[in-house]
């Protein structure tokens, strides 16, 4: 029974269920008003007059809904509303919890329909009807929108709305994950996003920390996979709901996009995207390297690129100079080879990111295409391409003046240099510090018409610095080939003769035997000595300055004539020094 009073007082202190849960088999039936043919209506009318063009599910016998509604009678005076108490009807249907016919005009209902119900006296509260609010034999008039609908049989409902081609890894319980979303109820209202905060939402799944839908609809995501994840309230916030924004027993609807995700446990990740043939030598800690890079977040989004820069990232490998992940991933690669190097936060930036560029806890992806890489200890690498088949009695060594052509490029295959250009081989004497040091060692002890390749770390090239042309810190590839050797002259040595000097040179070098050798006669002397084979300039030079220099040498007075107090073998002049030192 219900407590007696003016209409509108007991109307305000009856609960809603309990005005809904009286049923008729407890009443008489009443024949209730008239059908549109003239008869009194046998069932429920349901008017369905708005229909959401997409209806996943519709309530059945058992389904927990939850509605809102208007209730007035065949004059249009309300009795009841769910609006004016700001308050959702939230019950299980066709268990007898409603009048009969609420049970049966909310089946097949969508969510977000809306229907007129116009409800018998027999379907409704009867001959007796309910004190004070509703007569008896009332014809009843329902306007009804379902916001929600579920079963305590339901599931996690997961839909994919977008796959990511390629899937380097699934979420599993214990990973930590970071991703965007979009909360609603399911009748579309928004109660939360991550969007409006500025970041991902991140954290552990299966270890308690989400709702235990939310745990259950993101196992198995892709890095870049959209969802629509549907929870039922039991594995939401169930009947407390959360504060103002999740009602008591809402469904709940998300829309997320994972980030990425990785787990604790994790070590870097290597993917081989192209391996150079012929690999004879792979990097290791303490090596110096020269490398390429696309520096990418999990879900695509591009942090860094070296490209950008047009520069090379070099570094130490192995020496703590960059992210443990980098240093570990780089090494055992080859020269030429390109990488995809996976970075667990833990072994890049961490929880607390870097910049704005790198969030927190993001798992990192480079592809790398190493160019180079040497150890400060590395010689010059010499390997022989080919010789000729005479037989090689004289190699090129220091002091030596030689002539080779030459291609000069990096590992990676640019040319940088070569002889070739210039129509004419390079000239040089070995030893004079006239060309980088692992060039002039890789020339030595060759023959002539022999080939060679030779790789030139940069200590022993261009140095940290580079030169026109070449980089910082690169490794440079020589193909050298020789074309012709002449023995050097020993240092500071202009001229050399093959047998012994003659007796009284002065006589000899004084050709119209005047006492004084001027320019003209010094030169023609030298050069007949060296026609006739009996001596040797210094090759590679211009003759006419090589002899030149030679009569600016002995003439001591620079009065352009030599004397025969002037004249002296530097042999006789080293010697003479010897003596001042002791």
């Amino acid at each position: 029974m219900l407590r007696a009073g003016p209409p509108s007082h007991t109307f305000l202190r009856l609960p809603l269920l309990q005005l809904l849960l009286l049923l008729v088999q407890a009443v008489g039936r009443g024949l209730g008003r008239a059908s549109p043919a003239g008869g009194p209506l046998e069932d429920v009318v349901i008017e369905r007059y708005h229909i959401p063009r997409v209806c996943p599910r519709e309530v059945q016998m058992g389904d927990f809904v939850r509605y809102h509604y208007n209730g007035t009678f065949e004059d249009g005076k309300k009795f009841d509303s769910s609006y004016d108490r700001h308050t959702l009807v939230a019950i299980v249907v066709g268990v007898g919890r409603l009048i009969t016919g609420m049970d049966r005009g909310l089946m097949g209902m969508c969510v977000n329909e809306r229907r007129r119900l116009i409800v018998p006296p027999h379907l409704g509260y009867g001959s007796i009807g309910v004190a004070g609010l509703i007569p008896p034999d009332a014809t009843l008039y329902f306007d009804v929108v379902l916001l929600d609908v579920w079963n305590k049989e339901d599931t996690v409902q997961v839909s994919t709305l977008l796959r990511p081609p390629h899937c380097p890894r699934m979420v599993q319980d214990s990973d930590f994950v970071r991703y965007h979303y979009n909360g609603t109820l399911l009748d579309g209202t928004a109660f939360d996003t991550s969007y409006s905060r500025g970041g991902t939402y991140d954290t552990y799944v299966g270890s308690g920390w989400l709702i235990k839908g939310m745990d259950q609809g993101l196992l198995g995501m892709c890095p870049g996979e959209r969802r629509k994840i549907i929870i039922p309230p039991f594995l939401a916030y169930g009947e407390k709901g959360y504060g103002t924004v999740i009602p008591s027993q809402a469904s709940l609807v998300f829309h997320v996009l994972l980030i990425d995700v990785h787990n604790p446990k994790d070590t870097v990740q290597l993917e081989t995207l192209e391996l150079p043939p012929g690999c004879v030598r792979r990097a290791v800690a303490g090596d110096f390297m020269r490398y390429h890079y696309n520096g990418s977040l999990m879900d695509g989004t591009l942090f860094d690129s070296s490209y950008s820069r047009n520069h090379t990232y070099n570094t130490y490998v192995g020496q703590g100079y960059i992210i443990p992940g980098m240093d570990q991933g780089l090494q055992g690669s080859c020269m030429g080879e390109r990488r995809r190097i996976t970075i667990p936060p833990h072994l890049a930036y961490g929880e607390n990111g870097t910049g704005d560029k790198i969030p927190g806890s993001a798992v990192l992806i480079f592809d790398v295409h190493v160019i180079d890489f040497h150890n400060p200890a590395d010689p010059v690498e010499i390997k022989t391409l080919s010789r000729p088949l005479e037989t090689c009695n004289e190699t090129a060594k220091l002091g030596d003046f030689v002539r080779y052509h030459y291609n000069c490029s990096l590992l990676d295959g640019t040319r940088l240099f070569s002889s070739h250009d210039y129509g004419a081989p390079q000239e040089a004497t070995l030893g004079a510090h006239k060309v980088i040091e692992g060039l002039d060692t890789g020339l030595q002890g060759m023959c002539v018409g022999e080939r060679r390749q030779l790789v030139v770390p940069p200590h022993l090239a261009h140095g940290e610095s580079g030169a026109r042309g070449v980089p910082g810190s690169a490794v440079l590839l020589f193909e050298v080939e020789l074309v012709s050797r002449e023995d050097g002259l020993p240092t500071g040595y202009l001229f050399v003769w093959h047998e012994d000097p003659p007796a009284n040179l002065f006589e000899h070098m004084d050709l119209n035997k005047d006492g004084e050798v001027p320019a003209e006669e010094f030169s023609t002397f030298i050069k007949a000595q060296v026609s006739e084979g009996k001596g040797r300039l210094l090759p590679g030079q211009d003759p006419e300055k090589t002899i030149g220099d030679m009569f600016q040498n002995q003439d001591r007075n620079q009065d352009g004539k030599i004397t025969t107090e002037e004249l002296k073998l530097k042999s006789d002049e080293d010697q003479e020094r010897v003596h001042e030192e002791l």
